[in-house]
């Protein structure tokens, strides 16, 4: 799996390539931060002020918008998405 992360002024845009077969796992994983049900360790998902998942042929795409007035921290949002291929992983 290879992450990429990209901090622009309304937020942060990941893209996941490579997923192989973890592509479900983890999109369920990505639903439940949608849904306010994120178990990552971390409260950057307070922040959020929307978190869109869409999928392509290479990967799969996340778009975080912060609030107005929040920042998202990047360095937390890698810790989480080390968290959720990790979980990915043992849930194989």
């Amino acid at each position: 799996m290879k992450i990429k992360i990209d901090e622009n002024k309304n937020g942060i845009d990941i893209s996941v390539d490579d997923v192989k077969n973890d592509r479900q796992k983890l999109l369920e994983a990505f639903r439940e931060c949608q849904e306010g049900r994120c178990s990552c360790p971390t409260e950057e998902y307070r922040k959020l002020a929307s978190l869109e998942v869409e999928q392509s042929a290479e990967g799969i795409q996340l778009r975080l918008k912060s609030r107005d007035g929040e920042s998202i921290d990047k360095s937390e949002i890698e810790r989480c998405l080390d968290y959720t291929a990790e979980r990915v992983k043992k849930a194989g």
